[in-house]
């Protein structure tokens, strides 16, 4: 033990180095870790009963918010509720976030994994600029309730008053949104009223998921709004997948980086060899 520690201590820089050199990588295949996790447990956290409506034509698309009677009325459908998101940026356009135009009659219903209290939901529901905004996005621009904060969209600048913050009873849950009602986005917008972005649909049991996607494309078939529907997770998986192949992308790096430490520890020992 002496002698590994005097042999370690006699070239204290090339020591240190070779320690730098395995610190490095080790915090390297952390933050590796630390991105395959946020992006499988996006697709996770995606509710397993709940599938998103969205146009044939593109997911930026709007559906006539008449589709949603006719989504209640389909077998095996629970709920419904929509959404609409534009960009958005506070202060400066590197501050941006999307703004999420929701139902505030059930979205709540809709998303029991995000924790809201009554009391802000309330107050939100009762004010036609108020918004929620998530706990991350709080934190981030050190918002809190009660302000009214300057928002740009769409070349205009719009004022909301934060009612609420919420966040997810799970890490992987999302809390980087910013709700706002649907009907002050109808007013902000007069070419918006009588459309929604995209709908979420809640069925009675996972199971019949495949059969409720047919029966609400087929509802809509060789219409004017032709739909394209499918599971949230799938949806999700979808986004991250044009991403690009995120899983060989971290394999591809924390391959390459295992092979430099394993030849800088090779380098490191075949010097001491040859000195001794």
């Amino acid at each position: 033990q002496h002698l590994i520690f005097a042999n370690l201590l006699r070239k204290k820089i090339r020591t240190a180095l070779t320690i730098g050199s395995f610190a490095v990588a080790l915090f390297l295949f952390g933050i590796l870790a630390v991105v395959r996790g946020a992006f499988s447990g996006l697709v996770d956290a995606a509710g397993a009963d709940r599938l998103l409506v969205t146009s044939m034509v593109s997911f930026i698309e709007s559906l006539p918010v008449s589709y949603r009677d006719r989504l209640l009325r389909i077998p095996g459908v629970k709920q419904v509720t929509s959404m609409k998101m534009t960009p958005g940026f506070y202060q400066d356009e590197r501050n941006s976030f999307g703004l999420v135009a929701i139902d505030v009659e059930n979205h709540r219903a809709m998303y029991p994994e995000f924790i809201i209290p009554d009391d802000q939901w309330a107050a939100f529901a009762a004010d036609r600029e108020g918004c929620i905004v998530g706990e991350a996005l709080a934190k981030k621009f050190h918002w809190k309730i009660g302000e009214r904060i300057p928002v740009l969209s769409r070349g205009e600048t719009w004022e909301f008053n934060i009612r609420g913050i919420y966040r997810g009873r799970q890490p992987q849950h999302d809390a980087d949104d910013f709700w706002y009602q649907r009907k002050l986005r109808e007013e902000k917008v007069p070419r918006s009223k009588g459309y929604a972005g995209w709908y979420i649909v809640r069925v009675v049991h996972p199971d019949h998921a495949a059969q409720v996607v047919k029966a609400i494309d087929q509802e809509f078939a060789n219409s004017a709004w032709e739909t394209r529907t499918g599971t949230e997770k799938a949806f999700l998986a979808a986004v991250v997948k044009q991403m690009g192949n995120v899983e060989f992308l971290i394999l591809s790096i924390g391959g390459v980086v295992f092979f430099t430490l394993l030849l800088v520890t090779g380098n490191t020992m075949a010097i001491a060899v040859r000195e001794r």
